[in-house]
Order: C-alpha cells, then sequence, then structure tokens
C-alpha cells in the first residue's frame, strides 16, 4: 500500500510512509529498481528478526539472499545496545552495519549512506516504528518503507510508542493511493 505524501498536513507528513508492506519478502529488486533505488538501510528488531533474537526467519533469510543477488546493497541501522548481536547477524546475513546516534538522528542513516556510496534518493529505508525508522529517513529524503512488525513481543517503550502510532496511522489512512484503480 502507497500513500500520498504531500496530501497530509505538514506536521503528519514527517512520520507518512511512502510504502506500506506486511512483511519485508513483499518488497521485490525489480520494484525497488524501477524507483531507481539501489540501497536498503534495514532496521533489525521485528523487520528482519524478532526482538532480541538472532533467528532470522528461512523467507527473510532468502529475501536478503535474493537482494544481494540483484545487485541492491544492504546495510543494517538498528538501535539495538546488543552491539554483538548485531555483529553476529552482519556477519551471518553479509550485511554490514552502521551505528550512531539513534534513529530518527540523522547521523546513523547518512554513516550507512557514506558506507554504500550512494545518494539519499537512490536509498530506501525498511523499519517497523514511524518514530524511529520512517521519520529519520523521511528527515533524509530517502524512501520509506514501512513494514507490519513480525512479532509482538518488543521494548515496552516501543510498546507506548505504538499507541501513539495507532493513533497517527487513523490520520494517515485517508492518504493512502488504492494501487488497483486503474
Amino acid at each position: 500500500m502507497r500513500f500520498r505524501k504531500d496530501a497530509p498536513p505538514r506536521w503528519l507528513r514527517r512520520w507518512c510512509p511512502d510504502e506500506h508492506v506486511q512483511s519485508v519478502a513483499e518488497i521485490t529488486p525489480e520494484r525497488l529498481q524501477a524507483r531507481g533505488i539501489s540501497a536498503l538501510l534495514l532496521d533489525l528488531d521485528n523487520t528482519i528478526t524478532p526482538w532480541r533474537s538472532r533467528q532470522v526467519p528461512p523467507e527473510v533469510a532468502a529475501w536478503v539472499r535474493r537482494m544481494q543477488e540483484a545487485g541492491i546493497q544492504l546495510c543494517f541501522v538498528s538501535n539495538t545496545r546488543n552491539i554483538g548481536r548485531l555483529q553476529w547477524l552482519s556477519e551471518q546475513l553479509g550485511v554490514p552495519y552502521a551505528r550512531g546516534p539513534m534513529k530518527p538522528r540523522r547521523a546513523m542513516l547518512r554513516r550507512a549512506l557514506k558506507m554504500l556510496g550512494v545518494e539519499a534518493q537512490h536509498a530506501a529505508i525498511v523499519g517497523d516504528q514511524l518514530f524511529t525508522d520512517v521519520w529519520g529517513g523521511n528527515r533524509l529524503g530517502i524512501y520509506t518503507i514501512w513494514v507490519r512488525p513480525m512479532h509482538p513481543r518488543e521494548f515496552i517503550g516501543t510498546k507506548v510508542s505504538r499507541q501513539v502510532e495507532k493513533w497517527l496511522l487513523r490520520r494517515l489512512e485517508r492518504y493512502q493511493v488504492d494501487e488497483n484503480a486503474s
């Protein structure tokens, strides 16, 4: 599902994703390449793995390989404090990571773009949170893909912010684009 990002009131635009998918597996390299996107900045918890987990679901691991084989560059941009887990997943999946001040601050995202050698207009950020992933990407003009959280278990602070997300999403619903309309 896509959104008309120029339509919401100015105060609401910062949290409006370009697109919403149920799982990263719905994102295809062909669709990205058609948009001129050659790099994905990936959130980790509840986007690639369940919260605090080292287990990558098989369909997500296959998706990572498909992106890599298609030449889409990947980089983790995670707010996790467990650096050992981030490094381990980076090694297992062959995906580098950028660290820095936490999203939605721009420094980590800029570092990731620099590591990959791409400009913001050729990148997308994929994540499960409006207040970190989407807002951070929107602040840099990166295409934002908001994904449904893969598991209900998460940080208590995230559980609280999910309530505000629900309120915002009710306001964003009217700006969805019907992709099936001709």
